[in-house]
């Protein structure tokens, strides 16, 4: 018999869920968290005056991870007929640490520490380039910590421009008003994001060529 029968939605027992799982996904955070703050501490220790390395934590909220468990479906709908298929605990974000890092070098020397770190069955899911040819947009790495085999948690490492981007384009674009509706998948304004995130690129490759190696 379904949920349904008795009153209850997908969306009912998947909100049960998350409360269920919220202890967890707290204590996944801050065990990350410390653990890539304390891995990247070499690299904070050794930026110039006008580099940064920042880490910031977050828990998926309630109503964000139904979203994106419904996003994943056909249809981007339910079967309210079939509740026993879905499972916040499929998503591999609820517990997330980013790393955000300018300029893009001290990036990839976040990465080679945290390679260095993380448990082997960490899976990498990298945010791909608009080619097949382009570097990553993002490096990404998921899986279980030590605290919790209930959920998975995620490492992202960004370039602080375009972290500062998606961080505008993700509350204009994702999160929008209803007159906004279907602005994402706009084929122009697909356009206009990649330029952007090309430009971004260009200027931090610009950026440390000009200054060179060394200069603080």
């Amino acid at each position: 018999m379904s949920s349904a029968s008795f009153g209850r939605t997908v969306e009912d027992r998947l909100r049960e869920e998350y409360f269920d799982l919220l202890p967890d996904i707290r204590r996944s955070v801050a065990e990350l968290e410390a653990e890539v703050r304390y891995c990247l501490m070499p690299v904070s220790l050794a930026l110039a005056r006008h580099e940064r390395l920042v880490v910031a934590s977050r828990v998926k909220e309630c109503e964000s991870a139904l979203e994106a468990l419904r996003r994943r479906q056909e249809g981007a709908v339910f079967d309210p007929g079939r509740p026993e298929l879905y499972s916040l605990a499929n998503l591999n974000d609820l517990a997330g640490v980013r790393v955000v890092a300018f300029p893009r070098n001290r990036c990839l020397e976040a990465d080679l520490a945290l390679r260095g770190w993380l448990p082997p069955s960490w899976v990498p899911d990298p945010v791909p380039g608009f080619a097949e040819a382009d570097e990553p947009l993002a490096l990404k790495y998921h899986g279980f910590c030590r605290v919790s085999g209930k959920i998975r948690a995620e490492v992202q490492i960004v370039p602080m421009l375009t972290a500062l981007f998606w961080e505008i384009e993700h509350s204009a674009l994702y999160k929008p008003s209803p007159i906004l509706k279907g602005v994402a998948s706009n084929p122009q304004m697909q356009q206009r994001t990649q330029e952007v995130l090309q430009a971004l690129k260009a200027f931090e490759e610009e950026f440390a060529n000009l200054i060179g190696p060394g200069s603080q």
